[in-house]
Order: structure tokens, then C-alpha cells, then sequence
């Protein structure tokens, strides 16, 4: 679907692409902004129009988060948008680690350096890593842009797949929440999908029924703690039967080895989502009624609605529904770019100046990462090429497409489409049934 604004700017219920087309040639509608494509009527007021709203579902990820914009009417939901954030929280933590490496290496040797500082900063409550508060801050920016371009009426987030502390202290195996809910099993279950890999601990079998299996059997005072459960294939569930792991994969010490220390190895990536889980539902909280709910109950609906795994699909799910009637066909991926280093002087592997930058970021009226679109009439590099760019002093541009690199683009054939947001911009398909495969 396309996003609608009246004249003024606010946000209509969105409409067909065909409708969007047919109102675009007929002059009645301007292009707003291309990417996400939202267009402005130049005739309607809010004031006379029949807007439904709509809500938007968030499956926060440690590395990617999916966004779903959808109507829902009595408990049906249907898929109006899509996007797929991809995250740069690791390289946040590896640029800290390197600017780290870089002030120590500065005091050690016989440079002008900063001295250490230890005990003398304070950290205000609720402080998060700046890794760890990039996931929230881009987040609920992107919640902020869709409500500008769509009349959102509520936020339904999974705030977690699983709560690893209450799973590694035993108490969802025992509550009867767990026991007699209609979600029985999918908690425990969705995190060992998680922690394994979706695939059979003992032969690495996926694609194939998974049983969940005592790493230490039930019957020799095994426990039913997380750390003493597996995942296991049919026919190596059925050899192991109750006998210790080491006995089991006593003629394999390198598998034997691989499932021990796996079991006891945390979930790095649920401890990121755990983390800023309730600063991500607070922020969201403040600016709309927000709805929250857990990973297990998301793919009970996903499950139940017969809709394959993705980070789309999984937003679509979040909550309480009762069906899921229409799923969209092309989701937006967007990257975390960033808007440029505020240092001018690029540092080598070993931290000693490579290049230095120039002081202008703007050239012939153009930044790196504009979405432009070039059409060279001749020569080598004749086509139309649409892309992100990357200026240079002299006027000639690279331009960054979906198939490649295109240098040396003259700045008289580069049309601007949309300013650099901070954010790359891809599409892809979204997982249809006959591809998807779930332990």
C-alpha cells in the first residue's frame, strides 16, 4: 500500500499503488517522499475524509527488527506494510572498542594524550550501552515515521522471545501458566529454537520434526532446567533413550564437546533484546497506547495462521488476534547507514592518519548518501542508474545501485530523489510456505 497525506500534511488511511498512480497522473496527488513512497493530495482536507487507522506491530531483534503496518477489525489483520531494520549495534560496539584502543595506545607512547579517567563518572539510572540504545532510539524513530505518514492508532511489541532469567531459574517448567495455558511449551520451546540453531544438537539434522531432549536424562535425577535441555532429531531421541550424553556420543569427543558447552552458553542476542526491551516500551508507551506481548505467543499465531518465519511476518503476529487474512508481498529493508564520521581524519588498522576528509560535505548541491538517479545518454556508462551517492570534489559521482558500483557519473546528468536520512534502502521478497522450513 501507498501512504497518503491531505494538504496539509496529515495522515490519510493509505490506498492501492493503482489508485496512488491514477491520482498522481490526473494531478490531484504530488510525490511527498520516495522512499518509503508517500504521496499528497492537493485536493482533500482530513476534515472530510473517512480514515479507519491503523496499527503497527514490532518483533524487536538483536540484529534486526521487523515493523508491520496492518488493519485489524474484530480480531483480523491485515498486512498494509512492511520493513525490515537491519541493526549496526555490533559495529557501534566495535568502533567504541576501537576509539578504546586508539586513547590507550595514545597514553603508552610519547604523544599528547588525555589522561585516564576511572571512577569519576556517573551513570544516571536506566543508562543503556550505546550499542544497546541504538536498537530503542531507531526503533521508535521509525514508530515516529510511519505516524507521520500513516494514522496510527495503537503499538503491539514482543517485548521478548523468552525472559532468560526466569528460564534459567526453572519457574515457567513449573508455573501453571505454562502448564495449562494455551501457549504450553512454546516459551521453552522457541528458546531452544533460538539457542540451537533449529537444528539437532547430536547429527545436525534441520528441516525434521525436533523433539526436545534431556541432555541429562529425566530418570538419573536429570533436571528440568534449560541448561539440561536439547533439541533432538526422532531417531537420535530414540537411540540416546536414557543414557548420559557422554555415554551416548562417547565415540564422537568433538560433538560430545560442542553439546556441553553449548548448553551452558547464554544467548548473547536475547540478552541484547532484554536489555532494552522496557526502555524500548516506555518510549513507545509515551507516544501510543502500546500492547505488549512475548515470542511464544507470536508464533502461536504465526503457527496457527499457517505463515512461514520471518521478521515481517513475526511483527504481524505480535499480540492478541484471532486471524490473519492478507500478508504483504515485498518488504521494505532498511539499513542503519549513519550520517558521516564528524572526524575529518580517517585513521589506518593501526590508528596513524591514512586520508583526510574535506571540510565541505556538499558538492554541486549533492551529500553522500542522496537517493538520486542518473541517466547518462552516452558512452560506457549509458543507462539510468538509481541509487545512493557518493560525492566527490571534482564532480564526478559514485553511484551505489542494487546490482553494483557505478563510478565516475557527472554531477549535470544526477537528479536528487530523496535527501540522505541516515538510512540505505533495499526491497526483498517476503518468505512464501513452499520455501519455509521450522524445526
Amino acid at each position: 500500500m501507498v501512504f497518503v497525506l491531505d494538504k496539509h500534511g496529515m495522515p490519510l488511511q493509505p490506498c492501492h499503488p493503482a489508485r496512488a498512480r491514477y491520482l498522481l497522473r490526473r494531478g490531484r496527488a504530488v510525490v511527498h517522499r520516495h522512499t518509503p513512497f508517500v504521496i499528497r493530495l492537493k485536493d482533500r482536507e482530513i476534515a472530510g475524509s473517512e480514515v479507519d487507522g491503523v496499527e503497527v506491530g514490532i518483533d524487536p531483534g538483536s540484529k534486526h527488527t521487523g515493523v508491520s503496518v496492518f488493519t485489524a477489525q474484530t480480531g483480523e489483520r491485515r498486512a498494509r506494510f512492511a520493513v525490515q531494520l537491519n541493526h549496526r549495534g555490533a559495529t557501534i560496539g566495535k568502533r567504541m572498542r576501537q576509539r578504546a584502543a586508539y586513547r590507550r595506545r595514545r597514553r603508552s607512547a610519547n604523544l599528547r594524550y588525555r589522561k585516564a579517567r576511572f571512577s569519576n563518572r556517573t551513570r544516571p539510572q536506566g543508562w543503556l550501552a550505546p550499542s544497546l540504545r541504538h536498537r530503542a532510539d531507531t526503533t521508535t524513530s521509525w514508530v515516529d515515521r510511519l505516524t507521520r505518514w500513516a494514522p496510527v492508532q495503537a503499538v503491539h511489541v514482543e517485548r521478548a522471545s523468552f525472559d532468560t532469567h526466569l528460564l534459567a531459574a526453572g519457574k515457567p517448567l513449573e508455573g501453571t501458566e505454562y502448564q495449562h495455558g494455551t501457549l504450553h511449551g512454546f516459551e521453552v520451546r522457541e528458546y531452544l529454537l533460538t539457542k540451537w540453531g533449529r537444528a539437532c544438537a547430536y547429527c545436525g539434522a534441520t528441516g525434521t520434526p525436533l523433539n526436545i531432549d534431556h541432555i541429562r536424562p529425566s530418570s538419573r535425577s536429570g533436571s528440568d532446567r534449560v541448561s539440561n535441555l536439547t533439541l533432538a532429531c526422532i531417531p537420535c531421541n530414540q537411540v540416546k533413550s536414557n543414557r548420559l550424553v557422554t555415554e551416548f556420543l562417547a565415540g564422537r569427543p568433538d560433538v560430545l564437546a560442542k553439546v556441553l558447552a553449548q548448553a551452558t552458553k547464554p544467548l548473547a542476542d536475547a540478552a541484547a533484546v532484554n536489555s532494552t526491551r522496557w526502555a524500548l516500551w516506555r518510549a513507545l508507551d509515551a507516544r501510543l497506547p502500546t500492547h505488549t506481548a512475548t515470542g511464544g505467543r507470536t508464533k502461536w499465531n504465526r503457527t496457527c495462521n499457517g505463515l512461514p518465519k520471518s521478521h515481517a511476518l513475526d511483527a504481524l503476529a505480535v499480540g492478541t488476534l484471532d486471524s490473519i487474512t492478507e500478508t504483504v508481498r515485498r518488504v521494505l529493508v532498511v539499513g542503519c547507514a549513519g550520517r558521516g564520521a564528524h572526524q575529518r581524519t580517517t585513521p589506518n588498522q593501526h590508528g596513524f592518519p591514512r586520508l583526510t576528509r574535506p571540510r565541505k560535505k556538499t558538492f554541486y548541491t549533492f551529500a553522500t548518501g542522496d537517493l538520486v538517479r542518473a541517466v547518462v545518454p552516452t558512452g560506457k556508462k549509458a543507462g539510468t542508474h538509481t541509487g545512493r551517492i557518493a560525492v566527490r570534489e571534482r564532480g564526478y559521482f559514485d553511484i551505489h545501485t542494487r546490482h553494483g558500483r557505478v563510478a565516475g557519473i557527472g554531477h549535470r546528468h544526477v537528479r536528487l530523489l530523496q535527501r540522505a536520512d541516515g538510512y540505505a534502502y533495499t526491497t526483498q521478497l517476503e518468505v512464501t510456505p513452499e520455501h519455509h522450513k521450522d524445526g
